[in-house]
């Protein structure tokens, strides 16, 4: 059991500052849970044993979640050059350098990216794992053993991202390959429908219902790169949500989603609110769509999916990083600041909406969110995992991203001198 802790805005104590501006207390149980918020929880005299943190100057958020990486590709930038710029050319890049990979250098580069990100305030990861005929299970067994090395600071999620193609008999070693990965410890389903058509003769319908199909086997979530090009025409998710409205019943991710900013206003309201009745999370990723997308066009598109469209339908919107220094994405700092700090400026949201995408909804994504209404942001019932950062606000904090920062990840304090 976890001793009790009391995050408390009185003037002796600290001035902790809920997402919207309110000072509040937060008191985290003993079984590392939110346990109330709300003003003045310190003056109840029943709590006077409780342990009792001084926040003073700094602002407490719901902790980040990264609802989307690529783990096995970490740190690969000045190993596997991408001289196009552009999706292809990264797909092709690390076809072609396959041979430099393998399982004990994955895992010193998937462990590493992993605690960065724990120390930069996330507690969960999602990563894509690349499981292709010709990288066999490698990526798959590395995760899993790094998926146990880190487990005392963050969750790691594992999706087996299935190759293409995928359908016919041209597919059927990429199938194996894929129920492969799930006997050997990937934990959702994962795949490019809109890339079928590259090397094989599916559509992306046909390569949809295989992929779900597999998971219904299984019984295993889904998280698939869906429409994660400039083409308007390319319908994967509206396609999708059909699929899940028809009667498929587990958890489903849509990744990407580009093509649907790039529709009419009309199409994309009609898409968005098949998703939400659909009850998809969408994640949006501008770090590597925003590299990645859209060279040599003018005008130059954003290259993010249709964000209000999906938000104002009732959609559960979240934000990643996607790619951390690799041939998708040179840059990166797995921060969650600078997730948000982009999707402000990309998708023009604000702040508090921003920092909502990259904790709350992330985390509603993977299926860990409390149900409930959140109380200042946060969830009662829930895991306590908050961050917290020297700030006055999260519009400052996102802007300056603080180096200091304390993580309580399920009640258990890391970071920080305060």
């Amino acid at each position: 059991m976890f001793g009790t802790l009391l995050i408390v805005q009185t003037q002796l104590l600290t001035s902790a500052t809920a997402i919207d501006g309110t000072l509040v207390d937060v008191l985290i149980g003993a079984a590392g849970t939110v346990d109330a918020v709300g003003p003045e929880l310190a003056a109840d005299n029943g709590r006077s044993a409780v342990e009792r943190v001084d926040l003073s100057g700094r602002i407490v958020l719901p902790a980040a979640t990264e609802p989307h990486a690529h783990l096995d590709k970490a740190f690969l930038a000045e190993v596997v050059a991408n001289p196009t710029g552009d999706l292809i050319g990264a797909i092709e890049a690390m076809r072609a350098n396959r041979h430099l990979l393998n399982t004990p250098n994955t895992v010193e580069r998937a462990e590493r990216a992993a605690r960065l990100m724990a120390g930069n305030g996330y507690t969960a990861v999602r990563t894509h794992a690349d499981v292709t005929v010709d990288h066999g299970l490698t990526s798959i067994e590395a995760l899993v053993e790094v998926r146990e090395r880190v487990a005392d600071v963050i969750d790691i999620e594992i999706v087996a991202l299935c190759g293409w193609p995928i359908t016919g008999d041209r597919g059927a070693d990429q199938r194996a390959l894929l129920r492969a990965a799930l006997d050997g410890g990937a934990d959702l389903v994962g795949g490019c429908p809109h890339l079928e058509t590259v090397a094989g003769d599916g559509t992306i319908a046909s390569a949809t219902e295989i992929l779900l199909a597999i998971a219904d086997d299984y019984r295993r979530p889904v998280d698939l790169h869906t429409d994660e090009t400039l083409d308007p025409a390319a319908d994967g998710l509206a396609r999708l949500a059909a699929h899940v409205a028809a009667g498929f019943d587990l958890p489903v991710t849509a990744s990407h989603c580009v093509s649907l900013g790039q529709q009419s206003e009309r199409d994309q309201q009609r898409t968005a609110e098949a998703v939400a009745a659909a009850g998809i999370s969408v994640v949006a990723l501008p770090h590597t769509n925003l590299f990645l997308q859209g060279r040599g066009r003018s005008p130059m598109p954003r290259a993010l999916t249709a964000v209000e469209a999906l938000r104002t339908a009732g959609a559960n919107v979240a934000a990643g990083a996607d790619n951390l220094q690799d041939p998708f994405n040179p840059l990166g700092r797995a921060c969650p600041f600078e997730t948000a700090g982009l999707m402000i400026l990309a998708a023009h949201l604000r702040p508090a909406d921003a920092w909502t995408m990259v904790s709350t909804n992330s985390s509603r994504a993977l299926g860990r969110a409390g149900a409930a209404t959140p109380v200042h942001g946060l969830h009662l019932g829930a895991p306590a995992d908050l961050l917290s950062v020297p700030a006055a606000n999260v519009r400052e904090a996102i802007a300056g991203g603080p180096p200091d920062r304390i993580v309580w990840r399920n009640g258990v304090r890391r970071g920080g001198e305060t």
